[in-house]
């Protein structure tokens, strides 16, 4: 038997005639993973050094050098330059890729090895200079597996070590400020503090001054559009989310909630909203307040009201919506437009439940009022509230005085105290708990016998906490309002003979209409009949 070899006459890397001078197309692939500065001059070097190199060798074309700055090597998606690069060399621009390590090209393993793969099979081979790997070598899979393995690993190393510093300094309460605009607030450069922009304050306080006076967000976000200020990102039309968010940003009050977000997938850089998953930090008195503490819980305060408000939907349309109650059902009344096409139009206030389903409740005879009657009725009220002042405001402050009685508030506040602790001691416990039955093995019978007990104490805890919680939170916000309103009325020296928006909004908790009676309750308590 003559066996004769047949020498190949192609080159496996450049698909040419072995005697052909086609040269092999190369292009360099440069990251840093930071733009600062000592990473600047890592990436200028690198890009010098690819472009040097691939033109110094005769049997290769330079194609371009691609880069990345100041991007993360855990996720491609992000990458313009990688996958530009890897686009050209699938379109048959590229024969060779080099580059200066795996942990460069990709901290990924499933990246890395999809990659390296979906090349090899076009006939384009990487170039790893550190760990001198050809990926069209037999070899070549098996190295690059381990290494982007171990460049995972140690992706995820820095990534847990992050986080944990983030945490200590969360809980050490120094909060750090990430945003570039920030409506009212700017980072000082020198200390990095929070400090207030005097100016955008000035829209700060407008817009929870609106909500008080009854405007909804959207109609807030709709007043601003109008009156020509720009958004904090610096555009024209307001959105009633970025007003929402506003209203509900403790630090205007001056604190800070630290850790609301949390990375869950350190590959892809993936954040969710706490939401309980991990501990969370509340810093008071973090730096100067835009909005006093007492006014912003009561924003709080009425932000619930309208979110739970018995048979109604808020709607914002004028000051007096959700204002006036039903003497007979006590449902809230509603603006309705008569006469919506002719010349004896008018907006006129109804009980909402009056006519529920077009079927009339037999049991309900309270009256439609127009805009006009209300504001007489209140003009009236003020004037009676008035002619008593004296006395009224000696009944509003011992009332506010009331709210924090020592004997109440301080008791309270201690037994919070104790919840908190008893609260935070119980969560360790039972996480600890969780994290040795996955490390121990035992009678999982025991195991939730003792970890049920431990949820029992926690959830009567908790429940507790959050009741006393509630409790003081009213008071304090039952005090604030009355001292409002009692400023407001000693503010207030001689009557009024018309409608006065401010001193309704600030004065009135709600106006009650019924079949025979009509009477204005003000925010200390007292009414007034008409």
């Amino acid at each position: 038997m003559n066996v004769t070899k047949i020498p190949a006459t192609i080159s496996p890397y450049t698909e040419a005639p072995l005697g052909s001078k086609k040269k092999r197309r190369v292009a360099g692939y440069a990251r840093v993973s930071s733009d600062r500065g000592e990473q600047q001059s890592s990436y200028e070097a690198q890009v010098c050094y690819y472009t040097n190199y691939i033109k110094s060798r005769d049997d290769w074309e330079f194609v371009s050098v691609y880069t990345d700055e100041g991007i993360s090597a855990t996720d491609t998606k992000n990458r313009k330059g990688f996958n530009a690069m890897i686009a050209d060399a699938l379109a048959g621009k590229i024969d060779l890729i080099i580059t200066k390590s795996v942990s460069r090209f990709a901290r990924n393993t499933v990246d890395s090895l999809t990659t390296v793969r979906e090349l090899k099979n076009k006939g384009i081979e990487i170039y790893f200079e550190k760990e001198n790997i050809w990926t069209l070598d037999s070899k070549g899979e098996l190295l690059i597996t381990i290494m982007s393995s171990l460049a995972q690993e140690e992706s995820r190393s820095i990534s847990e070590n992050i986080t944990w510093g983030k945490r200590k300094r969360f809980a050490e309460g120094k909060v750090s400020f990430v945003y570039s605009r920030f409506l009212g607030l700017d980072k000082d450069e020198e200390t990095g503090k929070l400090v207030v922009n005097q100016e955008q304050a000035k829209i700060v306080k407008l817009i929870f001054r609106l909500f008080l006076d009854g405007m909804t967000p959207y109609s807030i976000a709709k007043e601003l559009t109008c009156m020509g200020i720009k958004t904090p990102c610096g555009k024209d039309v307001w959105n009633q989310q970025t007003i929402r968010r506003m209203l509900t940003n403790e630090k205007y009050k001056g604190d800070a909630l630290l850790q609301k977000n949390f990375t869950v997938d350190f590959l892809r850089k993936k954040k969710k909203k706490n939401e309980g998953e991990v501990p969370q930090y509340y810093v008071e008195g973090n730096h100067e307040a835009i909005i006093s503490p007492q006014v912003f819980d009561i924003v709080q305060d009425e932000i619930e009201r309208r979110r739970h408000l018995s048979g109604a939907r808020y709607s914002g349309v004028s000051i007096f919506s959700t204002k006036i109650k039903c003497g007979d059902c006590g449902a809230w009344y509603g603006s309705k437009v008569w006469h919506s096409t002719d010349k004896y139009r008018k907006i006129v206030y109804r009980c909402n439940h009056k006519y529920d389903n077009k079927k009339y409740d037999r049991n309900c005879h309270s009256p439609y009022v127009t805009e006009d009657e209300i504001k007489m009725m209140f003009v009236e009220a003020f004037n009676k509230l008035l002619s008593d002042k004296e006395e009224i405001i000696a009944k509003a402050e011992a009332a506010a005085k009331s709210q924090k009685a020592p004997s109440n508030i301080e008791e309270l506040t201690a037994e919070r105290g104790r919840l908190r602790e008893e609260t935070a001691s119980l969560a360790d416990a039972m996480q600890n708990m969780v994290e040795e039955n996955a490390r121990t093995a035992q009678s999982q019978d025991e195991f939730r016998k003792r970890y049920n007990n431990l949820a029992a104490r926690y959830e009567t805890a908790k429940s507790r906490y959050d009741e006393i919680d509630r409790v003081i939170r009213q008071k304090n916000i039952q005090k604030e309002k009355i001292n409002a309103f009692v400023k407001t009325l000693k503010d207030q020296i001689e009557p009024i003979s018309e409608f006065d928006g401010a001193l309704w909004s600030g004065t009135v908790e709600f106006v009650t209409i019924g079949k025979d009676e009509r009477h204005i309750t003000f925010k200390d308590g007292t009414i007034i009949h008409i």
